[in-house]
């Protein structure tokens, strides 16, 4: 990780995603879709059977990579998106499955 520089114009989110998005390739997917779009964070399952994430980039990708995690890929059902951004000064070099 990398700190943000003052000038720099990134946005950061933590999502929570609720729905069938696990034991469909939902984290593979979100990670395929991150590199393709260049964003960076991170997906992980949690106990309750949602999926949670961080993602960074500029606006516009970081709302491109929203719209998807509403979708997620074939197999998903996505009931709900939680979201909000998050104030710290990490920057993250990729997105990864953690």
């Amino acid at each position: 990780m990398k700190k943000l520089s003052s000038k720099n114009d990134v946005e950061t989110l933590y999502v929570r995603i609720l729905g069938k998005v696990q034991g469909v390739g939902f984290r593979m997917a979100a990670v395929r879709h991150a590199h393709s779009i260049g964003v960076v964070g991170w997906v992980r399952n949690l106990d309750d059977g949602s999926v949670e994430g961080v993602v960074q980039g500029d606006h516009d990708k970081v709302d491109q990579m929203l719209s998807w995690l509403h979708m997620g890929p074939p197999g998903a059902r996505v009931d709900e998106v939680e979201l909000s951004e998050v104030h710290d000064d990490r920057l993250y070099d990729r997105f990864e499955q953690i």
